[in-house]
Order: C-alpha cells, then structure tokens, then sequence
C-alpha cells in the first residue's frame, strides 16, 4: 500500500473576506508526482504556498510526512524536509555555487559537503563547470536550473513547484522538465508541480488535480482527466474540441443511443432513457473518410461537408457539418493527401467507446 505523504481534508483560504480556495481535499503518495492544472487565478499558487507550509489554511486540516502542521514546532520541521521552486526563482547577486549552497549553509553543513553536494547538483543540472560564475549573468533558462538545484541539493522529501517553466522558450521549458522526471526517478522525491500548460501536466504528471476557482472537481490520471473529465467546465478547460448536449433515446445492454440536434450518437453508458446529458469526445478520436467506410468497426459514420479548417503546429482541426458541428484533428500532411478544403462532402467516423458521457446538471 503506498504511503502518503501530503493529505488535505477541506482545505480553505480566505483572503480579506473573499474565498480562494474552497474544500479542497486530496492526498499525494510518496514518490508519485502530483500535478495541479488549472487556469491562472484558479487558486494554484495559494494552494502550493499552502501545502509548502508558508502560509496557514484558513480552515480544514493538513498533514505532511505524517505529521499534524498546526503545530508551529512542527511547521519549521517540515519546511527542513521540503523545497520549493517558485514562477519567478530569487537568484542572488553571488556565484552560481554560492546560490545553490544557500540552503546548505543555513543547516550548517561543513565546507567539504557544501562542496561536494553543489558538485553534485551542478552535474545534475548539466552546468558543470558553472560554479564560479557570477548568477545574474546566467539566462533565465539557466537561472532556473540554479534555482531547482538549490531546491534539490538539501535532498528534500517533498519538491513543489509552482509553475516552473511559465517564463521559460520551450528549449529550456522542455529541459527543466527532464531534470525534473529525473530527480523524481533517480532520488524517489515526492514532486508536486502546478501549472496552467495541461501538455506539461500530461507529460509530467502521473495524477493530476484540476483546479478551477478555488476547487478541485476531478482528480484522476491524465487519461481519465484528458479523456473523461468530470464536467462540461473540466472538458473545456482541457480543450475537449466536441461536447454536445442530447438526449438518452434507448440503452441496451449498456450501449445507449442519444440523441443530439440533428443526428443520433452510439455510447458507452449506464444512464436510462429520457435523462439529458453531455457528450464528450476529443478531436483527435475523430476519423476523415473520402468515402463511406463500410469495414470500420465505429458505430458512429456520419455524412458531412467541411465548414472550416484551422491550423495548429503540425496538426489542422477539421470543423464538419454533419448536421451539427464535430470537429476532428489531423495532421497538416494528411488533410493535403485528401484534398480536404472548405465544402468538400467527407464522411467521419469514431467509436462509441471514445464518447464519455455525463449527466447534464
């Protein structure tokens, strides 16, 4: 059975009267890393400052490491076992060594760990060899990495980070995200990460929490919170492409027939005839057939003309009017091998395992 090391049982933060984090409870087990995605002003930073102890909850109870934070004894205990790397890292206007063995020297650790320790951590960080130099020179990238070594030298339990690559080009962004799945994998340190970028989430993330004004509605794995999210306002927020109202119109056996304006939809569900719910199913499930596809296992194949295409990277959403709009995600190169353009006649299909279907509230 896994241990937990962090849980919050309704968590509250109040703020000059107004509520910013409401009944907020989770736990996170040693070694896993715990991702809070959610948009900017959701409450993320408030809960991160929260668990990392630097400010007391309005309300509820916290644990961590097994211990009651109430306790002030206890809370600068706990701060000794822990790290934080903030958005925005303090860099101090000393040597790179000096800033990583900040830590290090307020626990009074000798000279000769100072040095091999800073060692260490600069290899870890590939700036071997930056030692010497002077902080406030580094770029931000390279700022960063200092900062999450001076997190790590002390060998916390517990790493928060609170939006680390949010300032950082996607070169530097993406190396900070290496050296964090590496010091979760090599030291088995407890990371909790919040972030508003949910490919970060996916990509670090083995739960994840989804905050959205100050709660948290779903906590799941990335597939369960990419794939099947609790809420219309969870499904938009992860930038589900289809969700559709309807109707429940028959259920056999657990495939159930819904009806949505203009056309009916095969699903996976155990919701009765005559309840309204929510469709939700993601671009990508979503395939573009020239012509009418009579092997394919889908039991949604749909008529439609093409309405819009907008590009993204390497990828183009295909809007299509098959009575309603459903929107499916391909690559740039495919739409160019099938000639796809605005008013073509396509056919689409996808699966009645790939519709997660809720109750509509």
């Amino acid at each position: 059975m896994s241990e937990i090391v962090i849980e919050a049982e309704s968590l509250t933060k109040q703020y000059e009267g107004k509520d910013i984090l409401k009944d907020i409870s989770f736990s996170v087990n040693r070694g896993e890393i715990f991702g809070l995605i959610g948009p900017s002003g959701s409450g993320k930073s408030t809960l991160i400052r929260l668990l990392d102890l630097l400010e007391m909850p309005s309300g509820g109870i916290l644990s961590v490491l097994g211990q009651d934070t109430r306790a002030p004894r206890s809370r600068f205990d706990l701060r000794r076992r822990m790290g934080l790397l903030n958005q925005k890292p303090v860099i101090f206007g000393r040597s790179v060594h000096d800033n990583i063995a900040l830590g290090m020297k307020y626990r009074g650790k000798s000279r000769e760990e100072i040095n091999h320790a800073v060692h260490d951590a600069l290899d870890a960080i590939g700036m071997a060899g930056y030692g010497r130099r002077m902080a406030r020179t580094l770029s931000g990238g390279e700022a960063q990495r200092v900062a999450l070594a001076r997190s790590i030298v002390t060998k916390p339990e517990i790493l928060f980070l609170d939006e680390p690559t949010a300032n950082l080009d996607p070169l530097s962004a993406e190396k900070i995200e290496e050296l964090v799945l590496e010091i979760n994998r090599d030291l088995n340190t407890t990371i909790v990460v919040s972030t508003h970028d949910m490919l970060q989430g996916q990509k670090l993330a083995t739960r994840i929490g989804v905050i959205l004004e100050g709660e948290i509605p779903q906590i799941g794995t990335t597939n369960e919170i990419f794939h099947r999210p609790a809420t219309r306002n969870i499904a938009h927020f992860v930038r589900v492409e289809n969700i559709l109202p309807g109707i429940v119109t028959g259920n056999r056996d657990g495939e159930a027939t819904i009806a949505v304006p203009g056309i009916s939809i095969h699903a996976i569900t155990d919701i009765k005839p005559g309840n309204k719910v929510i469709l939700i199913f993601r671009a990508e499930d979503v395939t573009i057939h020239l012509e009418e596809n009579t092997n394919t296992s889908a039991r949604n194949v749909f008529l439609g003309k093409i309405r819009s295409m907008v590009s993204s990277g390497p990828f183009v959403d295909v809007v299509v009017d098959c009575g309603l709009d459903v929107t499916s995600l391909i690559t740039i190169s495919s739409a160019e091998d099938l000639g796809l353009g605005f008013g073509r006649e396509v056919w689409i299909s996808f699966k009645a395992t790939a519709v997660h279907v809720i109750r509509d509230s």
